[in-house]
Order: structure tokens, then sequence, then C-alpha cells
């Protein structure tokens, strides 16, 4: 990764890239085009970008544009820098868009950008500052914001049938894949896709229990290619076949 501040000059020159860190560009002067995750923006004086870890983003200025960019560093050099910041700092990386600047905000960027941010003391620490400031002016729901697990039960219920990967419910949460990964593992403890096999697991065994479809049939409602993998599935799910599941389940409700 580049030093962690840098001044940068764009031109009409468009630059397309993603990389593996999160990055915030700092308008100083002109106007920089910017778009990333298909979401269009300016960053002018007082205003920034936010670019997600490993989001492809585009940019360009037609008549040419300054700029403070920050390469963020690794999570573990948040969490030993900004201390009780990091988790809202985190969230605010998550997600790709233009936020504007307050005053004090922007005379900290104009500062920076008047010094040897060369210097790496400089540098780490004045990153620090910036990052700090923008978690400390963060609205209350930004810094208290979970991933919402309702609406992706409900959405791998939807479309159990189907293959789902991590980035559709990511997709889901405005999180970059590699992002809603560690969230989701954070929240709720188990990996997002563990989340979709037991969800669909759990539709299978209402399945078995509330309606007279043959085995293959539900194995291919909730997304198994096979009645044997759907069968396996169950077993190591819930220690029973679906055929002992369906008949212990229904000696149970008397049907």
């Amino acid at each position: 990764m580049p030093s962690i501040l840098t001044l940068r000059h764009y031109s009409h020159e468009l630059v397309a890239h993603s990389h593996a860190h999160a990055q915030l560009v700092f308008g100083l002067s002109g106007r920089l085009d910017f778009e990333v995750a298909g979401r269009g923006s300016q960053v002018i004086q007082q205003t920034l970008a936010v670019v997600p870890e490993d989001e492809h983003h585009a940019c360009g200025s037609p008549y040419g544009s300054r700029c403070l960019v920050l390469d963020v560093p690794p999570r573990d050099w948040l969490r030993s820098r900004l201390g009780t910041h990091a988790d809202t700092c985190e969230r605010i990386l998550e997600r790709p868009g233009a936020l504007q600047l307050n005053a004090p905000q922007s005379q900290l960027v104009g500062w920076l950008a008047a010094s040897p941010i060369n210097d790496a003391v400089i540098a780490e620490q004045g990153a620090a500052l910036l990052l700090a400031s923008l978690a400390s002016a963060a609205p209350a729901d930004a810094r208290a914001q979970r991933l919402p697990l309702d609406a992706l039960r409900a959405y791998v219920e939807r479309n159990a049938a189907r293959p789902l990967q991590v980035a559709d419910l990511a997709r889901l949460a405005g999180l970059s894949a590699a992002r809603f990964h560690l969230r989701f593992l954070e929240e709720t403890g188990q990996t997002p896709m563990d989340f979709v096999r037991q969800r669909r697991l759990s539709l299978g065994r209402e399945l078995l229990l509330n309606s007279a479809r043959a085995i293959g049939e539900i194995a291919t409602c909730v997304g198994y290619a096979s009645q044997s993998a759907f069968t396996a599935a169950m077993v190591r799910e819930f220690g029973r076949s679906p055929r002992a599941l369906r008949r212990e389940l229904r000696d149970k409700t008397g049907e």
C-alpha cells in the first residue's frame, strides 16, 4: 500500500481500478468526477469520496483537480490508533459515496495538505486525526448501525431455490462482500454461507412437516441439486434423514 497521505493531481484522463484497502479522497481545488460501486458524485473543496475496499471506482477531472488522498491502513492500525472511534470509522468506510466536511474538518485537511506529509509521523498522526474527526461527527444511527438480519433471512428464504453467494447478501446490506463477511461473522458468530445453509435446511424441515411434496421436490426448492445431497445435509444438521424427520414430526402432531 502507498503512503497513508498523498497529494494527487487529476486530469481529464480516466482512472479506473480497485484496491484491497479503503480510500478517502478529499477535494482541495477543482472538481473531480467520481464513480464508485455505480454511484456518481463530485469531489470539490469541503467534500470527500469514500471508496470501500475492493470496490471498483473511476474518476477524472475535465479541468484538473487537486486532492488529498488517504489510503486507509489495515484494521489493526485503526483499532490501535482510533480506540473507541474505530467501529464508527469502519462503518463509514463500508459505504461508498460522498460526504460533506464541516469547517474544522476542512481546516484540518487544508493544514495537512500544506504539511510535509511525506514524513511518516505527520502522515500517520494526521490520518488518525482525520478519521477520528469523521467518526466523532457521524450521525448516531451510523455509529450503531447493524446488519439487517431480518431482511437477509427473508431474502434467503425467498431465493432458497437458486444459487446464492455472499455478494448477493452483501448488496442487500450495502457492503462489499469482504466487509460483509467480516461484519456478519462478528455480529452472528457464523459465516454468511453457514447462515444460508441453516436457513435452507430449516425451510426444508418446515416443508417436510407442512406439505405433501416429495422429498426430491423439497430438495430442489431449498437449493439442493439432488435428493441425496439434501438427505446428507439434513442428517448432519438434525441427525435424522428427511423421511425420519417427516415421520417423527407428523407423529408428534398426530397427523
